[in-house]
């Protein structure tokens, strides 16, 4: 399990997920960092990925290139097949997260839900 300021991530065995609980907005490093991690358990577990998004914070948008040139293709080589995101009931990242959808689509699947409970086993 990892633990910041910004985030949290560990597996959940339950839905075979690396689970990524965002807490605020960091950037860079900061935010490289737990994906690196992320991308660690997808490699151990073949597994898929659940971000919680409902803090609200968008990336940075260098940030936002890394995800759709290392992290995306990265999950998906490791068996990741589907990025959870959990939203908030008014989805504020809306157009984040059909930003990386739209980058990364043809690598992996994506799906929108509001608790980890949904995530399909």
């Amino acid at each position: 399990m990892y633990k910041s300021e910004f985030c949290e991530v560990y597996y959940e065995e339950n839905y075979n997920v690396v689970f990524v609980k965002w807490k605020k907005f960091c950037s860079h490093e900061n935010y490289r960092e737990p994906l690196m991690l992320a991308l660690e358990i997808i490699k151990e577990h073949k597994c898929d990925y659940v971000a919680d998004t409902r803090m609200g914070f968008e990336n940075h948008p260098d940030d936002t290139k890394w995800v759709a040139d290392v992290f995306m293709p990265t999950a998906a080589e490791y068996g990741c097949k589907t990025i959870w995101f959990i939203i908030d009931k008014e989805n504020s990242l809306k157009e984040e997260l059909e930003g990386q959808e739209s980058d990364s689509s043809d690598k992996i699947a994506f799906r929108y839900i509001y608790s980890l409970d949904e995530v399909a086993k």
